[in-house]
């Protein structure tokens, strides 16, 4: 288990490693271009900064509101019936809400 420990703290450092010295070697500004990345997913991120707080609030309201309890305690039938633990419900039901924000297009 310690061989498994050793390798897991040495994956992310020997990664980026490899990456320096394959821009090092290929004669590209490694730094200019992290940067550049970097910035792009600051982009990112503030693009989709409104739809994931609008699926915070929504999830939240459901949750809060006894919307999602009271639609679970309808459907206990059928879940008891599959044999479906119903605290996993919750999480089923609001899996398609949140599914829908990673197949936006953002740009």
């Amino acid at each position: 288990m310690t061989l498994i420990n050793y390798f897991s703290n040495l994956a992310i450092p020997f990664t980026i490693l490899i990456i320096v010295i394959y821009g090092l070697l290929e004669k590209n500004k490694v730094f200019d271009i992290f940067l550049d990345g970097a910035k792009e997913g600051i982009e990112i991120v503030v693009k989709i900064f409104p739809t994931l707080i609008g699926l915070f609030v929504a999830i939240g309201a459901l949750r809060y509101s006894g919307i999602l309890d009271f639609f679970i305690k309808i459907i206990s039938p059928i879940i008891n019936f599959l044999g479906i633990p119903k605290e996993i419900m919750p999480l089923a039901i609001l899996r398609p809400i949140s599914r829908k924000c990673i197949n936006c297009n953002w740009k």
